[in-house]
C-alpha cells in the first residue's frame, strides 16, 4: 500500500512503528468497508463478498449518534472514503476517513461551529501494551494493533466506507 511519497517511506522505515507480532489471516484487498457501530464490527468486502470482520471495535466516548461538531466525541455515520494513511501517527498506524463532507461542514457552520476532522481508523496508543478499555477515542474507530496491521495492508486509499448507526 503506497500512501506516502517514496522519500517519506524511507524515513518511516527507519522511524515508523514496529509491526505487531500477532498474526491475523491475510484478507484480500478490500473495495468496501462497513462499520456497524451498534454491533461493534468493521467488515471488509472484496467484489461484493465479505472477506473479514473485526469484532469489538472501539468508538468515540459518546458513541450514539452522528458526529456534528468538533469535540462532541462522536464517531461519524454515513458514507465516506479512506483517503490516506499515516504510518507515523500517535496511534499504531492510522487510516484517515474523509469526514467531514460538505453536508457535515454546512450543518456545523449553520450553527457557528466547526465540524471537526481527523477521524481515523487506528490501533492503540503508541507505547502502550495491550488494549485500552471501552470507548476512548475522540470520534475515531480503534482496533487492536494486529487488526490494524491487516487493515493497513488490505484497505487501499480511495476505498468506500459506510459507517452505520
Amino acid at each position: 500500500m503506497k500512501r506516502l511519497a517514496l522519500t517519506c517511506l524511507a524515513i518511516v522505515a527507519l522511524a515508523g512503528p514496529v509491526r505487531s507480532s500477532v498474526s491475523i489471516a491475510e484478507a484480500p484487498l478490500a473495495d468496501y468497508v462497513r462499520v456497524d457501530k451498534s454491533a461493534r464490527t468493521l467488515s471488509l468486502f472484496s467484489g461484493g463478498r465479505l472477506t473479514h470482520t473485526i469484532k469489538g471495535i472501539q468508538l468515540g466516548d459518546a458513541p450514539v449518534g452522528h458526529k456534528r461538531f468538533q469535540g462532541d466525541e462522536r464517531t461519524p455515520e454515513g458514507r465516506y472514503w479512506i483517503d490516506w494513511g499515516n504510518p507515523n501517527s500517535a496511534y499504531y498506524l492510522s487510516l484517515h476517513i474523509s469526514y467531514p463532507n460538505e453536508q457535515d461542514t454546512a450543518y456545523a457552520a449553520s450553527l457557528g461551529r466547526s465540524a471537526g476532522g481527523m477521524i481515523m481508523i487506528h490501533g492503540q496508543p503508541n507505547g502502550r501494551s495491550g488494549r485500552m478499555r471501552g470507548d476512548w477515542t475522540d470520534g475515531c474507530i480503534a482496533v487492536s494493533n494486529a487488526e490494524m496491521d491487516l487493515l493497513w495492508d488490505a484497505v487501499p486509499d480511495g476505498t468506500v466506507i459506510d459507517i452505520l448507526p
